[in-house]
């Protein structure tokens, strides 16, 4: 996460043949991040990214439905970045794909050797796919080019009833319109949650979920590599209403339970029963900031039947009370409901 005051590069990639909101959208999301908000309650702006816009030869692009942009330089043109994000270019990647051809070995070389995060949106996650990137990660993308993506992208591990994934460093979104969910999932990643909070209110734009549908779960974990504990960590996020036991991830990873322990924690950072009770707060989060009805209803709904061990789990992950929490991330255009 960048320290406050640092201002992260952010590059923009343009294509031809697709839809403009893919790049616009995220220009204004990150341009505002630090800024918008502080100047429209009286502070002073601190802008967290410095916005490049580039295309594959420095040309102007010309959209889906004719609207042009010009980029700022030729992605050649471009100076170590810390993310990239493409656009998303038209549906079917055999129609388009051999005219982006040169952004593919420029997305590996940033990716692989200078270490820029690197986010593609509904079919501009193609471009990664393509490239090799993806292959044995998490992946999503619309829903209506899925099964095609399948097809042609068959190592990669395609999530499609989510929203938007995250894996290594690898970022995807699953429709047009979620270009700005991931681009404030982005800022919430790199800047935090109060920024990325301030900044969907400054745009009127509401915080990003995971899934297409439901609650959004937050990744919890660090990156890693082992498959069997990434497998028990999707079991959590689709099952953390209810009480898992360690005799049950072990059985579902075939191994004993002391194995399970010791594994889990090397990989995620942590226990299995405290990686439980973080996915639980971020869910339980996710519903105060969206104006969710009561305390007591929101630990039930979230697996925990004592409203006081809730409110304890949940200031120790989150610094505060879950009332003290809404009262202060709540979007200002989201119902207010009391206790």
């Amino acid at each position: 996460m960048a320290e406050d005051g640092d201002m992260l590069e952010v590059t923009i990639v343009l294509v031809n043949e697709g839809y403009a909101s893919t790049a616009v959208g995220p220009i204004e999301v990150f341009a505002s991040a630090g800024k918008m908000w502080n100047e429209m309650s009286g502070g002073v702006a601190r802008p967290r990214f410095r916005v490049t816009m580039a295309s594959i030869d420095g040309a102007p692009v010309t959209s889906a439905y004719g609207l042009r942009i010009a980029p700022d330089k030729s992605i050649d043109e471009v100076a170590p970045t810390d993310l990239v994000f493409v656009s998303a270019s038209g549906p079917m990647p055999s129609e388009w794909m051999q005219r982006h051809a040169k952004l593919l070995p420029w997305l590996v070389e940033r990716y692989d050797r200078q270490g820029a995060m690197l986010a593609g949106v509904c079919s501009g996650v193609a471009f990664l796919a393509e490239a090799g990137l993806l292959d044995g990660r998490r992946a999503t993308t619309h829903w209506g080019v899925a099964e095609e993506f399948r097809r042609r992208y068959p190592k990669v591990d395609w999530r499609t009833d989510m929203l938007i994934t995250e894996d290594a460093g690898l970022f995807c979104g699953g429709g047009v319109n979620a270009a700005t969910d991931l681009s404030l999932y982005l800022v919430e990643r790199l800047c935090g949650r109060e920024v990325a909070l301030e900044c969907s209110k400054a745009l009127l734009l509401d915080m990003p979920r995971l899934h297409q549908s439901g609650y959004a779960i937050l990744p919890i974990s660090r990156p890693h590599t082992d498959a069997p504990m990434r497998r028990l960590e999707e079991y959590l996020h689709e099952n953390f209403r209810c009480d898992v036991s360690i005799e049950e991830l072990a059985g579902i990873a075939g191994m004993s339970a002391r194995n399970l322990i010791r594994r889990f924690k090397a990989a995620t950072g942590c226990l299995p029963g405290a990686y439980l009770q973080m996915v639980r707060v971020a869910a339980a989060r996710q519903m105060l900031e969206n104006g969710a009805a009561s305390v007591q209803r929101v630990g039930v709904s979230v697996g925990y039947e004592d409203t006081s061990f809730f409110r304890r789990v949940f200031k120790r992950y989150s610094g505060m009370t879950p009332a003290a929490y809404r009262e202060r991330y709540r979007l200002r255009h989201a119902p207010s409901e009391h206790p």
